[in-house]
Order: structure tokens, then sequence, then C-alpha cells
């Protein structure tokens, strides 16, 4: 039930978004930090999934980017939502961006969308049940090494330059490429899909991360305990990918 919601608010959401994009001229844009920006899109788009879950499902919380959170009644979980997560590509006319809606519920990722309106493809996951794109199952890439294919790195100014720096060195020195989407919910969906090998970043928000995280387990990965230590609120370092290449990937982020 959650996931057919969850897959119906993403559509109603990027269809808002993508209006939004083809008239991002007019957008009012608010600096929150380093790297870091808002626009009245990102806050209507919220508005918009926040008031339709809280019709459908009244008793769970919501945690969101760029609203105050609402907690959920006892018994229920928390929808963690990005509206638009890429929006320093969404504001430059770059299509990387996309809606990302989540549900999770006693340390435990249930559900899991990832919509990109611009290519119109609806990646989607409920524990236990697989992952898909438009309905057909994905998995992740066959791959044993980093030679295989191309992995994404994000950066987030939470953390030092020097811990991506110090990834990607070791990655090309292992004959590996790196690739940057501008979207850490999309550079993990893809991750999911087998277009990417992996997926990297040491700080991620969960808005940005619980549906992606949820697709790569659901077709077949590996992503570790996000939600451990406050992962929810507080975020957490994130290494994913096919589990063919997981000591490789976690040997690549050691300190």
């Amino acid at each position: 039930m959650r996931l057919a919601a969850a897959e119906a608010v993403a559509r109603e959401a990027g269809a808002l978004a993508l209006r939004y994009f083809r008239d991002r001229d007019r957008l009012v844009v608010e600096k929150k930090g380093a790297q870091d920006l808002v626009s009245e899109a990102d806050r209507a788009v919220e508005t918009a999934i926040r008031g339709r879950i809280g019709e459908l499902f009244p008793d769970d919380g919501f945690i969101g980017e760029e609203h105050a959170p609402k907690p959920a009644a006892a018994g229920c979980g928390d929808w963690v939502v990005d509206p638009i997560d890429g929006t320093w590509c969404f504001l430059n006319g770059i299509g990387s961006w996309c809606v990302s809606i989540a549900y999770a519920r006693e340390g435990t990722i249930e559900t899991g969308v990832v919509y990109d309106p611009n290519a119109e493809e609806l990646f989607a996951a409920r524990r236990g049940n697989g992952a898909t794109l438009n309905g057909r199952r994905i998995t992740v890439a066959d791959a044993h090494s980093f030679t295989d294919g191309t992995l994404s790195i994000g950066f987030s100014p939470r953390r030092g330059p020097e811990h991506v720096v110090r990834i990607i060195d070791r990655l090309l020195a292992q004959g590996g490429i790196h690739h940057r989407h501008g979207s850490g919910a999309l550079g993990l969906a893809w991750t999911a899909a087998g277009r990417l090998i992996g997926y990297i970043e040491p700080h991620m928000n969960a808005w940005d991360c619980l549906a992606g995280l949820l697709l790569i387990e659901e077709a077949g990965g590996f992503t570790g305990d996000f939600l451990a230590d406050d992962g929810l609120h507080r975020g957490n370092p994130v290494c994913a990918g096919p589990r063919g290449l997981e000591e490789a990937m976690r040997a690549l982020v050691q300190p």
C-alpha cells in the first residue's frame, strides 16, 4: 500500500517540479550554505508531498529537507523526502535531479522510490520484494574490479575535501574511473540498475539516500547500516554497490 502511494506521490511531485524546472529563471533562490541552495520550487514540491502523504497516512511522521519534521504516532514510521535532490543541477538547467521518497520504521527502510521526471524513470523497491525500474526488475552490476565500470563519488561540505581526494586517488591507482552525478539519490538508483558499479559519499543526509539504499539492497547489492547512530537525523557515510566489490570499496573509504 505504501509503495503504491509513494510511486503515485512521486509522479505527482515530479510533474510539479518539472513545471518549475521549465520556468526556473523566475524562481526565488536562497543560499543555505556552501554549495547548498534552496528555491521556492523545493519548498513548494515538499509541501505538496507532505500534504498528500498526510491525507493518506495521517499518523505517520514526515522528515523532509526543507521544513520542520512531523513526529510519528506510536507504532508508526517516518516518510523521509527530498523534493528535488540535485538542486544545483535543477537551477542550472541540468537534468540530473529527482524526487526521492522513502518510508522507514523501527530502524528499517521499508519502501523507497526515486523518480526522474526528465527521463520518466521510476525506480521503486519494497523490502523483500526486489527493485524495479518502470515496473521491470533491476539488479546491480556484475562487477568484481574497478575496471568493470564507473564508480560514482559524491561530495558534501560537511566533510573535508581530503576525504574525497583520498578515495579518488586510491580508485585511480587501481585503474578505476569516477563520475559525479549532482544528485546522490540518482547516483544510488543508477547503481541499483547496474549503470554504475557503486556509490560513495563521506556524508549524506537521510532524505538524500534512504530510497536509493533500499533500491540497491533489493537489487542484490550491499549498503551497510545507514540508520545506525541516529543516521535518520544526523546522516552517515554511504558506501554501496555490488557484493563483488564490497571489500574493495570499503578499502577505498578507510582512513
